[in-house]
């Protein structure tokens, strides 16, 4: 089992960074208020305003950033501004070694979906998978539910999504139980035949997408159909496919005939319909935490993420 960070505490200082594209300072300057009304201080990291191109500052510089928050025994957590693209371009270059000695809270989701699956697999911590500052927490339609998820990082709970929270779909009932990993499709996609490969083995696989049509999506699942990731999981959380709608191809299958192609056949639980991903509300969940998922009563119940 990985190892849990310890629980935030009012008063504790935590870190930002941008470990992918450069964040909307806008955003990001209306998001910081809310880490403070948690009870939190901030330090922001050079990356926060650092702009390469599509990069948050050099290879270099994401990665110090990255590095210097883990070290820093002032530190607590970890929260990333924002996401884009270009984390997996310094997930070789990590000290996995260190962040294992300097376990905390680390929080993001799309593009930090590659060091999630990194953090988890060599440094063996449990991470999470939530709204970002400048992505989402800055923006105006930032959900009352999707605030209520950060609580998890104080106290210990477990987490249970019913239909309660929003409407499920079963595509294949049963029960799994295992660690909950995975995030972005596309990025759990670009790590496949690389030392980052996402092991899904006994484990729940989370996906949600955001901005691929229909025939995007169906090639990605196709590749992890081939690479036997649905072979190998215990059972499959579909999160939310934000604007998974035609444009290119005409005429086209819809999202839901695609998912249903690669997964009502399965020998494994699969629910669909889960506000987990590029969405409001966006229910934060803890990777690397066990889960149950339920795909007759359609629930998934998490164990807590800190200690």
């Amino acid at each position: 089992m990985r190892k849990l960070p310890s629980r935030l505490k009012k008063g504790d200082l935590v870190g930002v960074i941008a470990p992918s594209s450069p964040p909307n300072q806008e955003s990001l300057q209306k998001a910081l208020p809310f880490l403070e009304e948690l009870g939190l201080r901030v330090k922001l990291g050079n990356s926060v305003t650092a702009v390469n191109g599509y990069l948050a500052g050099t290879d270099e510089e994401r990665l110090a950033d990255l590095h210097a928050m883990f070290e820093d025994p002032e530190v607590s957590g970890i929260f990333c501004a924002g996401g884009g693209y270009g984390a997996a371009r310094i997930a070789d270059q990590i000290d996995y070694a260190m962040i294992k000695e300097n376990p905390k809270v680390f929080w993001g989701y799309s593009d930090i979906t590659f060091l999630h699956t990194a953090i988890g697999e060599y440094a063996d911590l449990v991470t999470f998978h939530g709204p970002m500052l400048a992505s989402d927490v800055g923006k105006p339609e930032f959900h009352e539910r999707s605030r209520r998820m950060f609580n998890q990082l104080f106290e210990p709970f477990e987490l249970h999504y019913t239909e309660e929270v929003t409407p499920l779909e079963t595509l294949v009932g049963g029960i799994a139980q295992g660690e909950l990993v995975g995030g972005n499709l596309s990025l759990v996609r670009s790590a496949i035949g690389t030392k980052f490969d996402l092991d899904v083995k006994g484990k729940i696989l989370l996906i949600e997408e955001i901005d691929e049509e229909p025939y995007e999506v169906d090639e990605i699942l196709n590749q992890l159909r081939m690479a036997r990731k649905f072979d190998e999981a215990a059972g499959i959380v579909i999160g939310d496919f934000k604007n998974a709608e035609p444009n290119k191809r005409q005429p086209s299958l819809t999202l839901d005939q695609v998912v249903d192609h690669y997964f009502s056949q399965l020998k494994i639980p699969v629910v669909k319909g889960f506000k987990i991903g590029h969405c409001e509300p966006h229910f934060s969940v803890p990777l690397g935490a066990l889960a149950r998922l339920d795909g007759d009563a359609k629930t998934l119940t998490i164990l807590p993420g800190v200690e």
